[in-house]
């Protein structure tokens, strides 16, 4: 075994310029009122990662450019659509009249272990704030609640390390429909 070189990795990427070419995941991620830029920037990076569709800042999200963004984002904020508005519901239903799922990742007293749910495509997560979570009108919109288990004493992750983990169940389960082997031409990316 070697380390490869920071050229190799990038042979195997796509490039930034040639992301448009590519058809994006159809899955979305909703920011409400994230406090944190770094966490902002860090989301930017993970759905970089996994080919999100495009990711809508809301609230008091912070949005590029912002230099503690880009800190953590390392131009994933150039390479992974986004828009900014104020009002999150007005998405939300406009995501839902045109058949996207909505999944809160939020602790309710009906929330599922985030591995055990059958994910309908296209779909839209909504990340709420680091201390609050998600807004009460804005859970009332989604269709299904999930939660990361815990097993320590402290009750959550922090947001960007949370839709890590969830976005990757996420696309894992993508992976395996046929809508995944079309967008990849046949092949298994």
């Amino acid at each position: 075994m070697r380390k490869l070189s920071l050229e190799e990795i990038s042979e195997a990427r796509i490039a930034p310029e040639d992301l448009k070419n590519h058809i994006r995941f159809p899955f979305h991620v909703l920011l409400n009122n994230i406090r944190s830029l770094y966490n902002v920037g860090s989301i930017f990076r993970s759905a970089d990662a996994a080919r999100v569709e495009k990711i809508y800042l809301t609230g008091i999200t912070g949005k590029p450019p912002r230099k503690e963004i880009d800190k953590t984002a390392l131009g994933a904020a150039e390479t992974v659509p986004w828009i900014y508005s104020q009002n999150p519901r007005d998405i939300l239903n406009q995501m839902k009249n045109n058949g996207i799922s909505i999944v809160a990742l939020e602790h309710t007293d009906d929330v599922f272990d985030f591995r055990k749910v059958q994910y309908s495509f296209p779909l839209c997560l909504i990340m709420g704030n680091e201390v609050s979570g998600i807004d009460e009108e804005l859970l009332q919109m989604a269709e299904t609640a999930i939660e990361i288990p815990m097993y320590g004493s402290k009750h959550s992750l922090n947001v960007s390390v949370a839709f890590g983990i969830v976005i990757y169940e996420i696309l894992s389960q993508f992976q395996k429909t046929e809508e995944y082997y079309y967008i990849c031409g046949g092949t298994l990316q």
